[in-house]
């Protein structure tokens, strides 16, 4: 970068590391460039590790990063992107502040030898620990607040799983579909919450499911073969004698659920709100196992419809949007 601007590379190393110079606006305009060229299809939201050997790096810790696949010393960024099947561009981006890390969350000792680390890594005082999901949404509304909305949010289960992430996305009217655990629990979508009768005594009884919310694969499996649909969901690059065009297609399942959580704000009648269950049916081969197996569960919500999910490709694996994709 110095050779073609033709500066200095210390000088200009200087600028970026210790000047007070305002990254805002360069970050701004950035991710114009990245969503007039990409014209995303989707916005991933993903963390990525970077291995380090020492503890002098702001942000460094024991943690886990799906990078080395364990939980090794390394800092985590959280990164939203914006993607399509064929590129991806990152649109904004936080380093991940571990509770090591931030004072607030220590005490006597402790506290004084986080705020020596933090101190020298010129780490600024507003600065503390935050949940990665949070981060992402801080990262949402910037984006929002330059001009930018997602055609839909994407990510894995570490953010999925979250029903209060879930919630915020909902509440700004956004759509989404992200992973969920197979144990992951929820309501039929033809649930409905039923009142006890009043027996005059003590507070009056509120709506309730009458039955137990169910683990989202046996409602998958509950279903049937009948409901799943076949799909091509993405334009490969491997053609065989078999598939000469190297269209991707499996078979999806799409069901109306309830998920269920207590940090689900119900409406007034007990209910609580729906959203699209996506499964793809995958077949092993008959060499290994005849048995077919239920894999790629996300929850897919879209404010405007309560079609299925127009974008089953979001559903089928975190590769089909990944950044690295």
């Amino acid at each position: 970068m110095a050779e073609r601007v033709g500066v200095d590379h210390q000088r200009l190393q200087q600028f970026i590391t210790s000047s007070t110079w305002s990254y805002v606006a360069v970050r701004r305009r950035l991710a114009k460039r990245a969503v007039d060229v990409v014209t995303p299809d989707a916005w991933v939201l993903d963390d990525t590790g970077h291995e380090k050997d020492g503890d002098a790096s702001p942000g460094v810790a024991r943690q886990y990063t799906g990078t080395a696949g364990k939980v090794t010393n390394c800092q985590i960024a959280v990164s939203v992107h914006a993607v399509t099947d064929t590129c991806s561009a990152a649109l904004n981006w936080r380093l991940f502040l571990p509770e090591g890390w931030d004072d607030d969350c220590a005490t006597g000792i402790e506290a004084e030898r986080v705020a020596v680390r933090r101190a020298r890594c010129a780490i600024p005082a507003g600065e503390g620990h935050r949940p990665k999901w949070r981060q992402a949404l801080e990262m949402i509304d910037e984006l929002a607040e330059w001009g930018h909305t997602p055609p839909v949010v994407v990510s894995d289960a570490g953010y999925g799983d979250n029903a209060g992430f879930r919630g915020e996305l909902a509440d700004r009217g956004l759509s989404y579909v992200m992973a969920v655990k197979a144990s992951t629990t929820a309501h039929s979508g033809d649930a409905v919450p039923v009142t006890a009768a009043y027996s005059g005594r003590g507070r009056r009884p509120v709506p309730r499911y009458p039955d137990p919310p169910s683990a989202l694969r046996e409602l998958a499996l509950g279903a049937g073969r009948g409901s799943l649909r076949q799909v091509t969901w993405r334009q490969g690059s491997k053609k065989t004698a078999g598939n000469p065009t190297a269209k991707m297609t499996s078979r999806f399942l799409a069901l109306r659920v309830r998920p269920a959580n207590r940090d689900i704000p119900k409406d007034a009648d007990g209910s609580l709100p729906e959203c699209w269950l996506v499964a793809l049916l995958r077949t092993s081969p008959p060499a290994r196992q005849s048995a077919s197996v239920l894999t790629g569960l996300r929850f897919s919500r879209s404010p405007s419809s309560l079609s299925p999910p127009h974008q089953p490709r979001a559903a089928v694996s975190g590769r089909a949007f990944s950044p690295s994709t």
